[in-house]
């Protein structure tokens, strides 16, 4: 991304687009349950106060009536459609690390072991967005992060805390190809999430070859263990190669996520909180419910001067249901150098 003189003026920069991710799923309902939502009303009430707030896309995730994580496609079609109802201007974004277990035989025999997470392309309602990562990488949500960040919680149970510092993203390149043909297919925006400089290069190839031809909408994770760590060198070597034409939302997590978002919102990027990424405040005196850090966020960006952007604005700015025909249009609204002109295809064909 090219900052040129005036890029810090909030009159050069897109309104902002807040994310919020409400549901949690690494945290059970004992963890914070004054904002811990678990039956559906209760979801799709905690999707009415973010929008409210001002948050327009909403990170989804969805908990059976025991409070643990739902993995069936039916309890996610449930909430979808709740949501489209209560919050129609909001963008939802299904969290792609969701794999879903069949219900019955019948589903079992159908499905198999690469297709579960493809079946977020058969969500009905359609989400506007499905978070896709990309490259296989460890995600140790631990790695940043100190023991006051999680003592007392769930996570701190040797099991639970094991099993979350020892978390594998599966996204090998024949699955993340798959999944974003996919998603297209079906009108759904891959909503990038990038955890380096690599990931990010894995996507500009994936366009370049034709594999994806849509807007380059993106989270930049900043929160170690296999990702990128958040400070403001990884931001500024990642923003370096990002094109004029993309979307950046940045995403930290625990203590780090509120001095990670003023960064973003200086720059004239976009951000993203809640509980999923962080339960507390700055001091660690208390915990800090989502509607709560939604509503500092847009205190602050007023400050700096910036604008919060309605749930029409956002779906503008996120180009949500834009697709593009070939390469070489895709390339340049995105904001990349074209193709080489030569006898080979870039690199290796599409197929």
């Amino acid at each position: 991304m090219n900052f040129l003189d005036g890029a810090l003026y909030p009159e050069n920069q897109e309104k902002l687009v807040i994310t919020a991710a409400p549901y949690g799923p690494e945290w059970l309902p004992s963890d914070f349950p004054e904002d811990i939502a678990v039956s559906i009303e209760e979801q799709v009430q905690k999707a009415v106060d973010c929008y409210n707030a001002g948050a327009t896309v909403l990170h989804i995730h969805a908990r059976e009536a025991d409070g643990k994580g739902s993995k069936r496609l039916s309890k996610f079609n449930e909430l979808l459609a709740g949501l489209r109802k209560a919050v129609p201007d909001m963008i939802l974004q299904v969290g792609g690390s969701i794999s879903f277990a069949p219900e019955n035989e019948g589903d079992a025999a159908k499905w198999l072991s690469d297709d579960t997470r493809h079946m977020l392309a058969e969500l009905t309602p359609t989400p506007d967005q499905v978070t896709v990562t990309i490259n296989t990488t460890q995600m140790n949500i631990f790695d940043q992060c100190v023991p006051e960040d999680f003592g007392g919680t769930s996570l701190a149970e040797p099991a639970m805390f094991q099993a979350f510092r020892e978390m594998i993203v599966p996204a090998g390149p024949t699955w993340a190809e798959e999944h974003v043909k996919r998603l297209s297919a079906k009108g759904i925006q891959s909503e990038f999430q990038f955890y380096n400089i690599n990931s990010f290069e894995t996507v500009e190839r994936m366009i370049r070859r034709g594999i994806y031809k849509g807007p380059l909408v993106m989270n930049w994770v900043a929160i170690g263990g296999g990702m990128d760590a958040p400070n403001i060198y990884n931001l500024a070597n990642f923003l370096r190669a990002v094109p004029d034409g993309a979307v950046v939302t940045v995403e930290s997590s625990f203590l780090n996520t509120l001095p990670v978002n003023m960064i973003g919102i200086a720059l004239g990027l976009h951000v993203r909180c809640g509980i999923e990424d962080n339960i507390w405040s700055q001091d660690r005196k208390r915990k800090v419910s989502t509607v709560e850090q939604i509503e500092q966020l847009v205190r602050i960006s007023c400050e700096f001067g910036r604008e919060i952007a309605t749930g029409k604005e956002a779906r503008k700015i996120l180009k949500i249901g834009t697709f593009y025909n070939t390469v070489e249009e895709t390339l340049a609204k995105n904001g990349f150098a074209p193709n080489r002109k030569s006898r080979r295809d870039f690199l290796q064909a599409a197929e």
